[in-house]
């Protein structure tokens, strides 16, 4: 699906452009383009609104569908990346139907200062408890060990974070797609910067003399920030 869809970008059914949600250079090309600078730019990750999402363990599933869509990466590549993909979706079903026993687990669990169970639970939910990592579970669970054999560590891995941090990685994504729905939400004439305490002195300053006219010109002012920008969205009601 994600070689599908960078297809379709590439060849002209959507603009070839990196989103700030998909790339840092996305981010570097955005803010020289659109915000001007008037002193040398260095890329800081604090420039990234969306850094959960731009991850050093996921850069090969983001990227390289689009650089094997411009000629840039080998079928090999993209191969690699459609079986980390589908090994990682199947180690999280794994995780999600293997069932534990009390009795399997308990021990480990007070080992460990962690809230024992008195019932049959799914392996996905002790991988969410932030003190257990999977090779804890794999130590003292020879099927789920058995089971997750197959698969490679950069699936294994992927897996582990998509499931720790499930709940901050959907936020991110609704918020990146949020944020693309206001690229063009008119807002001149409708806020009182002056009436949000929540604003910085810098933004509110930038605001109240530019008088943007939607949130993705407000985005792109010096010395906005991205925090400045989810003020302007809780006060719009988005």
């Amino acid at each position: 699906m994600a070689g599908i869809n960078a297809h379709n970008r590439v060849h002209g059914r959507e603009p070839f452009i990196l989103k700030r949600s998909e790339a840092y250079i996305g981010v570097l090309i955005d803010d020289l383009v659109n915000k001007g600078t008037d002193e040398p730019y260095r890329m800081f990750t604090s420039r990234a609104e969306h850094r959960i999402l731009l991850r050093q363990d996921n850069a090969d599933l983001r990227l390289t569908p689009l650089g094997y869509a411009l000629g840039l990466a080998s079928e090999e590549r993209m191969e690699l990346v459609r079986a980390k993909e589908r090994q990682t979706t199947e180690v999280v079903d794994t995780l999600k139907s293997f069932a534990i026993e009390p009795a399997e687990i308990n021990g480990l669990l007070t080992e460990l200062g962690s809230a024992t169970i008195t019932e049959k639970t799914r392996a996905i939910n002790l991988l969410r408890r932030p003190n257990i990592e999977l090779a804890t579970l794999t130590g003292v669970l020879p099927g789920l060990t058995l089971a997750l054999a197959p698969y490679g560590p950069e699936a294994l891995e992927q897996a582990v974070i998509l499931v720790k941090y499930e709940t901050y990685i959907e936020k991110e994504n609704q918020q990146a797609i949020r944020a693309a729905e206001l690229e063009n939400f008119v807002i001149q004439g409708r806020l009182d910067y002056k009436a949000m305490p929540a604003l910085s002195h810098e933004a509110r300053e930038k605001l109240l003399r530019v008088q943007p006219e939607t949130i993705g010109q407000a985005a792109r002012i010096s010395g906005v920030s991205p925090a400045d920008i989810s003020v302007l969205m809780v006060y719009l009601g988005r």
